[in-house]
């Protein structure tokens, strides 16, 4: 179990953060130690603001009153709302905040379920409970946590599952160790469930994998080469087979891998924090490489592939918090690459189209079902608007005006 612990100034801040996940249903009050619940047995941010207030003294002796803590069990332990509560008031107990009035949140917007603590940090007085020690004193509890309650040791577990990573440099020499410590790293720690999913993890450590079939005295084989790469995915130097790397990255290993991953995903629901973060970058992004860059800020690389026209045809999500490697198509049918089509390069198509046989090829043909997104269609909407003089009616060409009838002269008579 793995504890994280803050400080700070803002009691509304802390609150209104797991509120907000309760709103969201995305989270649920567990436990509340010297707190007044309201009427209906619900906890307010006016409500708890109310209760902190009153055993904040006026006279102050930190200018940090508020802690805020995090308890965050091993993904693979499973622990019913009971026990999660008994932890964090243990962990309080212990940790010297007892007696003081704290709100305990649990979390469930990721996979990996986990508690968030908010309590003031100062006595009646305004003196601050003391802390000395507090994060080495923080780790011998979550430890004696972990023995108690059969919990797996995370803090060893989580440094091993998470390795520093750099990606390969051929320039640096040596390149087969470093493939081999590279390669060997991302299989031991990431979730794939294709092969396609495995080569755009690799791609981002500038390592490619081509698999490679044939016969050998009349029976079929199927194996693995790598390569390293410059940044642009240009090969650099020669292969290597993957069993001079290891055996744990060949063919028949990655296989097992594959299916071992689909199976974790699919129990744990480990593609909910991926599409969740993702479907909010995108509704706020207002180019591709904006919503490449606020992705990342949130953990997580997007891989774009395209045709020779610019058109996308795939795309891949690398969640670095989860460790899952997601093509868009499995987060559903609104992250696939149509969709980035449509949303990243359909205003470009249509703004070099002025011809009504162009806006159809791009509107049905670049679309399977033939709907158009909410901003194409306003595209289309506005273009059509334009070359009819604004009516929103689309023009018909089909149909030539006829022409207009000359008046006849009438003879005049003196």
């Amino acid at each position: 179990m793995v504890a994280k612990i803050s400080v700070g100034s803002s009691l509304f801040g802390a609150l209104s953060y797991n509120q907000n996940k309760v709103d969201e249903q995305q989270g649920k009050v567990l436990l509340s130690n010297r707190m007044f619940e309201s009427e209906d047995g619900n906890f307010s941010i006016r409500r708890c603001m109310e209760c902190f207030d009153m055993h904040l003294p006026a006279d102050l002796k930190t200018e940090k009153p508020i802690i805020h803590i995090s308890l965050n069990p091993h993904p693979d332990d499973v622990l019913s709302d009971n026990q999660l509560a008994d932890i964090a008031k243990e962990y309080m107990d212990k940790l010297g905040y007892g007696n003081q009035p704290y709100m305990v949140y649990k979390h469930e917007d990721i996979a990996r379920h986990h508690i968030h603590i908010v309590s003031i940090r100062v006595d009646d007085t305004g003196k601050k409970i003391n802390d000395k020690f507090e994060h080495v004193r923080s780790k011998q509890i979550t430890r004696e946590l972990e023995q108690k309650y059969g919990l797996h040791p995370a803090e060893k577990k989580q440094a091993a599952d998470r390795p520093e990573l750099k990606k390969v440099d051929y320039r640096a020499g040596d390149v087969k160790h470093q493939l081999s410590n590279t390669v060997k790293a991302l299989v031991g720690s990431y979730r794939f469930q294709s092969f396609t999913e495995y080569k755009a993890l690799l791609s981002i450590y500038n390592v490619q994998a081509e698999e490679v079939k044939g016969e050998v005295n009349g029976k079929p084989y199927n194996g693995i080469v790598y390569s390293a790469t410059n940044d642009k995915g240009e090969k650099q130097g020669n292969p290597f087979k993957s069993s001079s790397l290891g055996k744990s990255v060949g063919y028949e290993a990655i296989q097992k891998h594959i299916k071992k991953s689909a199976k974790d995903i699919q129990d744990k629901n480990l593609k909910e924090r991926t599409r969740r973060t993702v479907g909010a970058v995108m509704k706020s992004a207002c180019s591709r490489e904006q919503f490449i860059t606020d992705l990342k800020g949130k953990g997580i690389d997007v891989l774009f592939r395209q045709n020779d026209t610019s058109r996308i045809y795939g795309v891949t999500f690398i969640d670095h918090e989860n460790r899952t490697v997601l093509n868009g198509s499995r987060l559903g049918k609104d992250f696939s690459a149509n969709v980035f089509n449509d949303l990243f390069t359909g205003s470009r198509t249509l703004a070099t189209g002025n011809s009504k046989a162009e806006m159809q090829e791009h509107t049905q043909g670049n679309n399977p079902t033939g709907h158009l997104s909410e901003g194409t269609g306003k595209a289309v909407a506005g273009l059509f608007g334009l070359l009819s003089g604004g009516n929103d009616t689309p023009p018909d060409n089909s149909q030539v005006p006829p022409p207009k009838k000359k008046k006849k002269k009438q003879k005049r008579i003196y």
